[in-house]
């Protein structure tokens, strides 16, 4: 069984996803801010981690850092409301992330990204 960590300050987004992704099997660990996704990220040490760029108490971009940083090969999939005016999607496909799926979304959507990731 694959983990999934899943950083999002937006419940409705968050049960969301997490009731999609144990639908297909995944074992998914939420945090909603960003030091309990870095704390989480430590502990579990997930096989994805999906995450919003803005969280409150460290941005996306500051998650990626550290995972990519410590954990180079684990895919993340970002998650964001944001276009790409300040350049931040830009910004975190340069740092090693696999997908970008902008809000709204469809969950069966980022399900089967998912999955393309596991395969």
């Amino acid at each position: 069984m694959k983990d999934i960590l899943v950083i999002e300050d937006d419940q409705l987004i968050l049960k969301m996803v997490e009731f999609r992704l144990n639908k297909e099997g995944y074992k998914v660990v939420i945090a909603e801010d960003g030091n309990k996704g870095i704390e989480a990220l430590d502990e579990l040490q997930p096989d994805l981690i999906i995450t919003d760029i803005m969280v409150p108490y460290k941005s996306g971009i500051e998650i990626i850092e550290y995972a990519k940083g410590k954990y180079p090969s684990c895919p993340i999939i970002v998650l964001s409301a944001l276009g790409d005016e300040e350049g931040t999607v830009m910004e975190a496909f340069n740092m090693g992330v696999a997908d970008f799926v902008p809000k709204p979304f469809n969950p069966n959507e980022l399900a089967i990204r998912v999955k393309r990731l596991f395969s």
